[in-house]
């Protein structure tokens, strides 16, 4: 019994206190943005899949694909003039029927979404970062939601969960892998988004550097969390602007992660 009062005790004392964190509740208009920015999401990652499997079928049959887009017009030509096993010819024309249809619905939930957002001054200052267009845009915009709730932009990357984990002790501190909390899509977003960026960025050289020194995947997360950084600018402000790597030790969001 006496642990009963003492664990309950630990909320009253934090609200006493003022330092329970608050949680946002998205307005319904948000949330029915973000059921077709969402589902526009999902579809993209059917496309890809389907993209994949293709590649994977013209390896079986020891197929080279020697353009960059194996879905544009050199690689759709090579696939309306495919010489395979039927089996494989049959799967290859299968998926790219399910792309094309597939091709469709993001175009409709594409239009849907930007009918209500193609106004925003976020929205539009979020496609001029590099790397951001209008899909990923969509992403930032409809998941932040009110970007008051982050006094800066180290809150904002430390709830997308781009931050290391930190674990201190009287002697010793140790930061391990991203905290992976916050919106999924979000941090998703972010790493795609830099991912399309040339070396001569901002983004796009620390992400090279870094990934020299630490691996492809720890410079994409570094890279991020800049990226994050005139995503925050750029639905606060309606503008963005260069700002340099951030010197104070990232806090935590007054936001919750629920």
């Amino acid at each position: 019994m006496k642990n009963d009062v003492r664990d309950a005790a630990g909320p009253a004392d934090l609200l006493r206190m003022d330092r329970l964190p608050e949680a946002w509740i998205a307005p319904p208009a948000t949330r029915e943005l973000r059921e077709l920015v969402r589902h526009r999401s999902k579809l993209v990652g059917i496309r890809s899949h389907c993209k994949a499997e293709v590649h994977a079928v013209l390896a079986k049959c020891g197929i080279q694909v020697l353009m960059s887009d194996l879905f544009g017009v050199d690689g759709t030509a090579l696939l309306d003039r495919l010489e395979v096993p039927a089996p494989y010819a049959a799967r290859v024309s299968s998926l790219r029927r399910v792309m094309a249809d597939v091709e469709f619905e993001i175009d409709l939930f594409t239009n849907l979404a930007q009918g209500q957002i193609r106004s925003d001054p976020g929205y539009l200052a979020l496609q001029k970062i590099p790397g951001i267009g209008p899909g990923l845009g969509a992403v930032f915009l409809v998941e932040i939601g009110d970007i008051n709730g982050f006094a800066a932009a180290p809150q904002l990357a430390c709830w997308a969960g781009l931050t290391s984990k930190h674990h201190e002790s009287d002697a010793h501190v140790h930061r391990g892998r991203i905290a992976k909390q916050g919106s999924r899509l979000v941090r998703w977003a972010a790493v795609e988004s830099v991912q399309r960026v040339g070396d001569r960025t901002r983004v796009g050289a620390l992400r090279d550097r870094v990934a020299q020194g630490r691996g492809p995947n720890i410079g994409k997360v570094a890279a991020a969390r800049v990226q994050m950084e005139y995503v925050f600018y750029a639905l606060r402000d309606g503008h963005v602007r260069a700002l340099p790597h951030p010197t104070t030790p990232t806090t935590q969001s007054n936001r919750s992660v629920a």
